[in-house]
């Protein structure tokens, strides 16, 4: 691996584990430095508020925004709008199309939407300007503008059905958006748009939230919703994927629930239009944004560009870029040396990230028995370093991993066995390595022994 990893500082475990505050906060600066400056849409749905409050998700947004982050704010607000339908003694009103269910949101409706759009709109007002002594955000001074950003249409008449005042985005004024966000200021946009005629419209807080991304060309459009994300096979969290790749999977499924389906629909449609990542959250977990932006394994599932498309297998004509990526290390000390012989002989184990037809990264994977497997020859571009390919090539390879049934990896290092231990790895020693590989243990090298349990 081409990270310059230093090397282990005697007591720097212990004072890691007397202090886990300055280990955190060692291992999220790479994350603050590369979002400083970048323009996240975070959309949270009007079921968050009632779940888990506001406070706490408005404290976490004032943090990024103190990191340096761009922030446009998009809140939804089903849950209440029927609250007051209720309290007016209306009935709710729906009506269903090919990917999402619209509310028919008629004159008495549309002040109902204005009512609890004006309400949750003054309380985050209100909670971005707390300043108390004792809170997070105690001396801040965040300004929040608000606005009509958004230039909405109607929904019109589908399949027979008026929705009258339901509107979708027909347009976001990027440009005034832009100069808020230069200026330093939170924007906060409701699912409110308005007509050039002056009509106000009902919009879905998701068109609000991809549009206005796309507008942006954002950096990342996140969804805290009752929707964390689709699930493999075997019901776990698929936790990234690829346009490509979620096509295939609404294709298989068929059963996803409408609301999902329109979610992964709008959020297909924003990446197209260049935005690099889309994060789905639960909205019902305290503390899901920053466990996502800040943790290496994240906790909900992202949609991203066609990065990911470049993450393959490789093959015979990569043999040369794996030889330009892998020879200077070698030289350094860092990896085993390997002549070209032996990784044309070994190609079939190798993964590699390619940007424009260009290596920048590989990594291999080889089989032992009883279901251990090593990691080896993990190497990144250094120009590229930094950039998360060490840990997709990493994802890769135990993805691999696992469907060759290998249940445990190791790797043998010596100069980053640190970046390996923040990803999961536990230090081991040369009598845990399989009695093949123990056999040709290069002593000479001295390679520290880390495995990780998948």
């Amino acid at each position: 691996m081409s990270t310059n990893a230093p090397n282990p500082v005697p007591g720097d475990e212990e004072s890691t584990s007397n202090f886990p505050f300055v280990g955190w906060l060692r291992d999220v600066a790479p994350y603050i430095h590369s979002f400083r400056e970048k323009t996240f849409v975070i959309a949270f749905a009007g079921e968050l508020v009632k779940e888990i409050g506001l406070e706490n998700l408005i404290e976490d947004i004032a943090m990024l925004h103190a990191m340096g982050m761009r922030i446009v704010l998009v809140h939804g607000i089903r849950p209440q709008i029927e609250e007051q339908l209720k309290l007016r003694k209306i009935k709710s009103k729906f009506g269903t199309s090919a990917l999402n269910t619209y509310r028919i949101t008629d004159a008495a409706a549309l002040e109902c939407v204005k009512e609890a759009a004006g309400e949750l709109r003054l309380d985050i007002e209100a909670a971005f300007s707390r300043g108390l002594p004792n809170t997070p955000m105690a001396g801040s001074r965040i300004s929040v503008i608000s606005g009509n950003f958004i230039t909405a249409m109607p929904v019109g008449v589908v399949d027979g059905v008026d929705y009258v005042h339901t509107g979708l985005v027909r347009k976001v004024d990027s440009t005034s958006i832009t100069l808020s966000l230069d200026s330093n200021k939170i924007v906060l946009l409701s699912p409110l748009g308005f007509s050039p005629t002056g009509q106000a419209f009902n919009l879905a807080y998701e068109d609000v939230a991809a549009s206005t991304a796309a507008a942006l060309k954002a950096d990342k459009l996140i969804f805290l919703s009752p929707y964390s994300g689709l699930r493999d096979a075997d019901r776990e969290l698929i936790t990234e994927l690829s346009l490509p790749q979620l096509q295939d999977y609404m294709t298989e499924h068929k059963d996803i629930e409408s609301g999902l389906k329109g979610l992964l629909h709008i959020s297909g449609k924003a990446v197209r239009s260049g935005v690099s990542r889309v994060h789905f959250l639960p909205c019902n977990q305290d503390g899901a944004l920053l466990e996502e932006l800040f943790t290496h394994d994240g906790i909900g599932m992202m949609l991203a560009s066609s990065d990911i498309e470049n993450l393959r297998e490789a093959n015979q004509d990569d043999v040369g870029g794996i030889l330009q990526l892998t020879m200077p290390l070698e030289e350094e000390g860092i990896l085993a040396a390997r002549g070209q012989d032996v990784i044309e002989r070994d190609i079939q184990r190798f993964s590699v990230i390619e940007h424009d037809r260009v290596l920048f990264g590989c990594a291999a994977l080889f089989p032992f028995p009883n279901g251990v497997g090593e990691l080896a020859c993990l190497a990144v571009d250094a120009d590229v370093q930094g950039s998360g390919d060490g840990e997709r090539l990493l994802k890769r390879i135990e993805m691999r991993a696992k469907q060759e049934n290998i249940k445990k990896l190791f790797v043998l290092t010596t100069r980053t066995e640190h970046w390996f231990l923040k990803r999961g790895f536990k230090r081991a020693t040369v009598d845990d390595l399989p009695e093949e590989r123990k056999q040709i243990y290069n002593w000479d090298r001295k390679s520290m022994v880390l495995t990780k349990d998948l």
